[in-house]
């Protein structure tokens, strides 16, 4: 009887413990501010069922609110201006050594083109219409057709016309030689305000230059969040869990250990911030769109809000 109170005192001791350890009422609140993330830019947003790794996105757009698309100069404008202090964009290697803010690898999908984006010159993309391919009715009618000819611009003409803005590059090559290419890129501009997507293989070279840039690959976003849920407990960060943004999906915050303070205060001390996804259904995390999503950002949050709609969301989202 002595044995099994002993053992009940001491499992409430440790419960106890782990409790205080997580609780982020007794953290106080992290440093910096709350960043909202525009992801495309204003763009247009496709339903999502049934979508696999080929599935053409601009076939598929919901009906248009507006007439930006993602990945131009117009669109980031518009996205700065409701609000978002970051903004995810694409970028391809063309055949002269330029780098192209685009998604596709291949041009057939939202263009007038037809091939692989990077067997193609700066020129050659730079003649084509990149609205051509959006359709929100299967194809009846093309509502940005000719509307977006010749305005496929270069990383370059992004980061000269937004020099106060961040940017979660997103690298959309898979070797290590481009991902050297844009290494060797980056030495004419101020890293600090550029992030970085990728694959391992294509951000190995960048971030063995650049140590201490915000670099997310599914590798180590996946590892992080494995390795944090057996180590959270007691406050052990993981080596994955440096230098990146951690999605936390809105539905999943509260298995966080921490969550919300003490875990951003962990992931600052990392180099890290954690990002506010929408919730995960079972096929992958989508952004907070929608105003009655946005109570479960909480207050002095001092993370990353994810969205897809900052058209939307940036206005409704008052500092905190």
């Amino acid at each position: 009887m002595r044995k099994r109170k002993i053992i009940s005192v001491g499992l409430g001791v440790f419960v106890a413990g782990v409790y205080f350890a997580n609780a982020s009422w007794l953290a106080g609140v992290a440093q910096g501010e709350m960043s909202v993330l525009a992801h495309r830019g204003v763009h247009q947003t496709y339903h999502r069922k049934d979508i696999t790794n080929t599935t053409c996105t601009a076939e598929r757009i919901d009906p248009p609110s507006h007439d930006f698309i993602e990945n131009t100069i117009s669109s980031m404008q518009a996205a700065i201006e409701a609000g978002a202090d970051i903004i995810e964009l694409d970028i391809k290697l063309t055949t002269d050594g330029e780098i192209v803010v685009f998604h596709d690898a291949t041009l057939e999908c939202r263009t007038n083109g037809s091939g692989k984006t990077h067997h193609h010159s700066l020129s050659e993309l730079k003649a084509l219409d990149i609205g051509y391919g959006y359709t929100a009715d299967g194809g009846t009618t093309y509502p940005f057709r000719g509307k977006f000819v010749g305005v496929m611009p270069t990383l370059d003409e992004v980061l000269a016309t937004f020099p106060d803005t961040e940017f979660m590059v997103n690298l959309k090559h898979g070797k290590r030689s481009e991902g050297e290419t844009y290494r060797d890129y980056l030495k004419n501009y101020d890293a600090s305000r550029l992030g970085l997507v990728g694959s391992n293989r294509a951000v190995a070279p960048i971030k063995a230059a650049y140590p201490d840039m915000i670099i997310q690959t599914r590798q180590n976003v996946k590892s992080c969040l494995k390795k944090y849920m057996l180590t959270g407990w007691y406050g052990g960060m993981p080596e994955a869990c440096a230098n990146t943004y951690v999605p936390v999906p809105s539905n999943l915050r509260h298995f966080v250990w921490g969550w919300p303070h003490r875990f951003e205060k962990r992931l600052q001390a990392v180099g890290s911030r954690s990002m506010l996804l929408g919730p995960y259904d079972g096929s992958g995390s989508v952004g907070l769109d929608e105003e009655k999503q946005l109570g479960v950002i909480p207050k002095n949050y001092k993370g990353v809000v994810f969205t897809n709609k900052i058209e939307v969301v940036g206005p409704l989202i008052a500092p905190n």
